[in-house]
């Protein structure tokens, strides 16, 4: 009697409902990221950022292909703490910038000019497009993929590798926790007031349960071997063409976004304005 067929490992089988993205190593949709934050460190302009971030947004919709609303929501959900970000990092530049052009209103360190809400505009427009190209890129990635790309592909230390996986695995575990003793306080009817005071002593407890698990897994760890000599991998992380065309897409978007900058004539090299 033949064995059943047993699916394979790799890290490039698709799975149902998995987008074209997902064929892509992790390791080399974390390059792609960085990448995509090139014209965001070279230029200090709202041009190069926004293009950057529209190219994103449309690689997204054309990824999750379902209805432009929904796709739209979960996107907008996710960059939600950039978008509170951005204006208060734009708010921040256009009152303390380098003044220049025309003069709208000075107290004190504070002057308002074409040249302080142009540099408003532009690190409100580079933190959208930060988050949007860490988001396109690196949502739904597994941990555990990434950290088989980290150690076969960029050949990091095992040890490290391997430690930090865990640690993320144990990021659930901690929610659940959060929520167990708050439960746990209700309970006991210690829950119902003075907010501040219980969110503090919640704090206080989870940390002192995340060390303990930490150490306790950090020894289960050490017992088992992990971390000594040379080390076999349950999965194979290779990387092949979707990689290719994963950083030859992320390129050309800078690529894209800086050449609309010169061409538009809003380029300004960071390192002259700083």
């Amino acid at each position: 009697m033949n064995p059943p067929d047993v699916p394979p490992l790799a890290h490039d089988a698709p799975t149902p409902g998995a987008t074209l993205l997902d064929r892509v190593n992790p390791v080399t949709r974390l390059g792609a990221a960085m990448v995509l934050t090139v014209p965001l460190f070279i230029s200090l302009d709202w041009v190069s950022a926004a293009a950057t971030a529209g190219a994103e947004i449309i690689v997204w919709l054309a990824l999750h292909r379902r209805s432009l609303a929904a796709d739209l929501r979960a996107l907008s959900l996710r960059l939600i703490p950039f978008l509170v970000a951005a204006p208060l990092a734009g708010v921040s530049m256009s009152l303390y910038g380098n003044p220049g052009g025309n003069s709208y209103w000075s107290w004190g360190l504070i002057h308002i000019s074409d040249q302080s809400l142009s540099f408003g505009a532009a690190v409100a427009a580079r933190v959208v497009a930060l988050g949007t190209a860490v988001i396109v890129t690196l949502a739904f990635v597994d941990p555990t993929d990434m950290a088989d790309g980290l150690a076969q592909v960029w050949h990091l230390p095992a040890r490290f590798v391997l430690g930090t996986l865990a640690g993320v695995r144990l990021i659930a575990t901690m929610m659940a926790d959060w929520r167990s003793m708050e439960l746990a306080r209700r309970a006991r009817g210690l829950g119902d007031h003075r907010a501040l005071r219980r969110f503090a002593g919640l704090a206080f407890a989870l940390l002192v349960t995340a060390i303990r698990k930490g150490s306790t897994l950090a020894t289960a760890m050490e017992v088992r071997g992990f971390g000594r000599g040379p080390r076999t991998w349950a999965r194979q992380s290779k990387v092949g063409i979707p990689d290719v065309v994963c950083i030859a897409a992320a390129t050309m978007i800078v690529g894209l976004g800086l050449m609309l900058s010169l061409v538009t004539g809003h380029f300004r090299w960071i390192g002259s304005v700083l």
